[in-house]
């Protein structure tokens, strides 16, 4: 089952897409399938024909998932948002 995300580079507009599966914490990239603008719109720079864009976690800024996270803390015990990663401040306290 894929689940939509909004994808974030750094420098540059955020685009939607699909992921299969939530990225493993060892991955250096995230495998996307339809991306295309918010407004639902294609985007220029990808080639006809092409069907799955690897981005380099290096590029991105964040991720927001569409939805529940299957798998998830949250998910499970039936809280209400999503939580898939946290994120920590340089002086070291948890967000």
């Amino acid at each position: 089952m894929s689940m939509s995300v909004v994808v974030h580079l750094m420098g540059e507009d955020a685009f939607v897409g699909e992921v299969d599966r939530m990225p493993n914490p060892n991955d250096t990239f995230i495998m996307l399938r339809n991306i295309r603008k918010k407004d639902g719109k294609d985007l220029p720079y990808v080639t006809d024909g092409a069907t799955a864009f690897l981005y380099p976690w290096s590029r991105i800024s964040f991720v927001e998932t569409m939805g529940e996270v299957p798998g998830s803390e949250v998910a499970a015990t039936g809280a209400t948002g999503t939580a898939v990663l946290g994120f920590f401040r340089e002086d070291g306290k948890r967000r």
